[in-house]
């Protein structure tokens, strides 16, 4: 197993993290816990999960907060940003949650296309905004959005997931700019690393990607704490962490 890079920079500082509850967003979670930072979790239906990480995370010696909120509607969405950011100081966010249907143009309908846009695309945006107009004198902040090699390789299937993935995508690079100097902002990229609930992994897909394997979970852990240490002359990256799938069609 690889070690899990760890840095002094997290120590105290606490971390907000969407759809923090399960799956990647929980691996990321302990992530930071295991390096000494604070977390705000929020869930949205995953409560026995949340309250199981919270535990987890108070037993890593670390302080978990957890927040409820449904990111697809707009009263969720403010309910979580004026909850989190009121209950510490935020020193790094992460935008992990997202809806993820596998559905051809012709199958999305508007109410799924508006789904996925509040909860991909919306909730980033308007998080990102309650995260800047903190005062945090000058202290370096990062933001970290998780979307999806297909952001750049667009193809017919998960028709909305890809678009609005591609749309955070810009937004990444657009915030890079308008965010800086006080805080940086990058995005990971991932391929195949966990697999949906409702699908499973195609193996042969292998056969083409270049590294001819999936993503491993402590990848994911030591990039994510490596962008949340600070480097300081990175800012508007894309990092594909998918084997080189990205390469692909």
């Amino acid at each position: 197993m690889l070690e899990i890079y760890s840095s002094e920079v997290l120590e105290g500082r606490t971390y907000l993290i969407t759809g923090g509850a399960r799956r990647l967003g929980r691996e990321m979670a302990l992530a930071i816990a295991r390096s000494g930072g604070n977390l705000i979790i929020h869930y949205n239906s995953s409560a026995s999960e949340a309250q199981a990480l919270k535990e987890l995370i108070i037993g890593l010696g670390s302080q978990a907060s957890l927040v409820k909120a449904d990111l697809s509607s707009e009263t969720g969405l403010r309910i979580l940003c004026e909850q989190a950011f009121s209950l510490s100081p935020v020193f790094g966010l992460i935008n992990n949650a997202s809806i993820f249907l596998n559905k051809s143009f012709p199958e999305t309908t508007l109410d799924i296309w508006q789904e996925h846009l509040q909860t991909n695309l919306t909730s980033p945006f308007l998080l990102s905004r309650f995260f800047a107009e903190q005062d945090r004198s000058g202290t370096p902040r990062q933001i970290i959005n998780i979307v999806d090699w297909r952001a750049i390789r667009p193809g017919s299937d998960h028709f909305a997931y890809t678009v609005t993935k591609a749309a955070l995508a810009a937004m990444t690079k657009s915030l890079a700019r308008s965010l800086a100097p006080e805080i940086s902002i990058n995005a990971i990229a991932l391929g195949a690393i966990l697999p949906p609930e409702t699908e499973e992994f195609n193996n042969k897909i292998l056969e083409k990607v270049p590294l001819k394997r999936w993503a491993q979970i402590e990848e994911l852990q030591n990039l994510l704490l490596y962008l949340l240490a600070n480097p300081k002359s990175l800012t508007g990256q894309i990092i594909h962490l998918d084997g080189g799938r990205h390469l692909i069609y």
